[in-house]
This record gives structure tokens, C-alpha cells and sequence, in this order.
């Protein structure tokens, strides 16, 4: 059967959404939606295009993949689900959590799939870092280090992208967003959030440009967390478990991996380096828009297997983008109060 996928925002990040359906032999591309009708056009490729949700909403289609501003995505996805359609959504899946709980809670009593777009989980080095862990290579959990960060405001293509509250907040649900669901992702879920965030450096009221956080999952296993706008050396992320027999880092801006692994604490240890030469060469002759499309496409492989029945892989559901904004929440909240913020277990989304 193939899938009939309607596009809902036709920017820089939907248009790359769209040439993975386009791509992909088991869905068709249904309709584009974008105010701006020459956007729609362009990226839709002789596809139908609409400049309302009306009109979009009159193709026949199965799912909606929403890649518009984030201010705008629960609305997009309750109409969505009230169509009875699947929804797969950029992160971060809202600008409040309050938005976040009712696209969930549609999608359950619609009977359907929403899935968000954490790309992340795609890329090599984190998925080399999942197998380790999953393996038992470096044994028991101990704790995680999570980080992540660019040097300011000049990276953002639209003043509503740092700017709360359309943005929801700064750093936590930009760059941030992703520590948080790579913190579920190799915490098992996030259950205590102690942070502090400031707004010293560029000075946006409601976007901090600096987030410093210790999260916990219900088992008490601790993970630091920074994320921030003033970062010197550029865009880049790493994460890095540590465990009672070794430890694992996966980093992009470079993509590579470090895994220190010994018999026992205190034993002789050995060092594996994993560097993926390729994904340079590709992103300096062309962009880092081929790394995340590549990551695109096999989310889209697994909503598609989620959507016929499968399991879906490591394609982030729900529950897990309402973690990630309900962490972000949590830490200014934590840093108003100076208190932890304890926040209720949060299991995988059933259906």
C-alpha cells in the first residue's frame, strides 16, 4: 500500500521532509501547504499546493508530516487527527507542554500514530552509541554527559525561532530539545530535572541563552546537561554515557565516536576511535543538509513500518517530545524556584 503524505511547511527543513517522501517507493507526496503559494510551489514538484489548512485538508491523504513554525504545529496536528490522519511532527512538537498533551491525547483518541522528528537518534555515532550501550560494552550505567551548542542569534533564519513565546524558550528548545530526548534515549525516561538558565548574553526576555541541568531517571542514574547560545567553537553536540566498564562518547560537528572499555575499574584499558570520514567529505562539498536528509529518510522508513504495523525502530513517538519540552519547562521552572522539579514517569506511547 503506498501512504499518501501531505507537507505541511515548505522552509528549508520541509523542503528537505519533502524530497524524502518524494523519495521513498511506499508514499506519495498528496499536497504542500505553505502561506507563501511560490514556497509550496517549488518544493511541491507538480504535487497539489495550498496556501490555507483548509484547502490542504480537502486532498486525500493518510499522515501529515508538519514542519512549520512551532507555534503552529498542535494546531496543524489536532486538525490532523480529527481527519483521523498520522501525524509526524518537527521537533519541538509544541511551544508549551500544554500543547504537547493535547496533540497526544488526540492521537490516542483518534486511534493514530504521532511520531517527532528527532533526527538525532539517526546519525551514526549515536545510533554506534545506543549498540554499545544496549550491548552491555561498557556494563552498568553509571551517569551521562549531555551537551550541545552554536554561537548565537546569527544562526537563526527567523527572528520567531529565538524569540519567546512563539519559540517556546531558547537554548532548552533549540539545541537543547535534542539533549533532552538523548538523555531519554539513553536514560530509559527523565523523572527529575534540577537546572538553572540564564539570559546574560544576548538578552532575550524568555530565551535563555544558558541552561546548566542534572537530570535524573526514576532509577536515581544522573545526567549533566548544558546547552547554550555562546558557544565559540560553533555548532556542535556530543553526548557521552559512562559506565562500570567503560564509557562511550558520540559527537556531530565532527561526527565521531570514542569507546574506553576495561575489564574492570582500574584494569588496563582499550581505546577504540571511530571517525566517519565520509559525512565530512560530504558536508564540505555540499552542505549538512545531506547528513540530516539522509537521517530524514530512514525516520520517514520507520513512520512508514509504524504505520503498517512494525515497531518502528528508534522513530521518537509522543510521549518522548513531551518529555523533551517538559524538561525544557522543568529547568526554568527549577531555576525560578531553585528547587528539583519532579516530573511523572512517561512510558513509551501504546498503539
Amino acid at each position: 500500500m503506498i501512504v499518501r503524505i501531505g507537507v505541511i511547511g515548505a522552509g528549508v527543513i520541509g523542503r528537505l521532509r519533502i524530497a524524502t517522501v518524494q523519495a521513498h517507493p511506499g508514499t506519495t507526496l498528496a499536497a504542500v501547504f505553505d502561506p507563501a503559494s511560490g514556497a509550496a510551489e517549488a518544493a511541491a514538484g507538480g504535487a497539489p499546493t495550498a496556501t490555507t489548512l483548509d484547502a490542504f485538508f480537502a486532498h486525500e491523504m493518510d499522515a501529515v508530516i508538519i514542519s512549520s513554525p512551532v507555534q503552529h504545529h498542535d494546531e496543524a496536528a489536532l486538525r490532523a487527527f480529527a481527519l483521523g490522519l498520522h501525524v509526524f511532527v518537527e521537533k519541538p512538537m509544541a511551544n508549551t507542554t500544554a500543547g504537547c498533551r493535547a496533540m497526544t491525547a488526540a492521537a490516542v483518541a483518534a486511534g493514530r500514530h504521532l511520531a517527532v522528528g528527532f533526527n538525532l537518534r539517526y546519525f551514526p555515532s549515536f545510533r554506534f552509541m545506543r549498540q554499545v550501550v544496549d550491548d552491555g560494552t561498557i556494563g552498568e550505567v553509571d551517569h551521562v554527559r549531555l551537551f550541545g551548542g552554536h554561537d548565537g542569534l546569527a544562526n537563526f533564519r527567523a527572528e520567531w525561532q529565538y524569540r519567546a513565546p512563539e519559540s517556546g524558550g531558547g537554548a532548552t528548545m533549540d539545541i537543547g530539545i535534542h539533549l533532552a530526548d538523548l538523555g531519554r534515549y539513553y536514560l530509559g525516561d527523565i523523572t527529575e530535572v534540577y537546572g538553572q538558565a540564564t539570559e546574560r548574553v544576548w538578552q532575550v526576555p524568555g530565551s535563555e541563552d544558558n541552561a546548566i541541568a542534572v537530570l535524573r531517571n526514576p532509577a536515581g542514574v544522573a545526567a549533566s546537561y548544558h546547552a547554550t547560545w555562546n558557544e565559540w567553537a560553533g555548532y556542535r553536540v556530543f553526548a557521552e554515557v559512562y559506565g562500570t566498564l567503560g564509557m562511550v562518547r558520540g559527537s556531530y560537528g565532527p561526527m565521531r565516536n570514542l569507546l574506553i572499555t576495561h575489564e574492570r575499574p582500574g584494569a588496563a584499558r582499550r581505546v577504540q576511535r571511530r571517525l566517519y570520514p565520509e559525512v565530512m567529505l560530504r558536508e564540505k562539498l555540499r552542505s549538512w543538509e545531506v547528513t540530516t536528509q539522509l537521517a530524514f529518510a530512514e525516520e520517514l522508513a520507520d513512520f512508514v513500518a509504524r504505520l503498517g504495523g512494525g515497531d518502528g525502530g528508534v522513530l521518537a513517538d509522543g510521549h518522548d517530545g513531551l518529555r523533551s519540552v517538559e524538561v525544557s519547562e522543568a529547568i526554568r521552572e527549577s531555576a525560578r524556584t531553585r528547587e528539583a522539579v519532579h516530573l511523572p514517569p512517561l512510558g513509551r506511547m501504546t498503539g
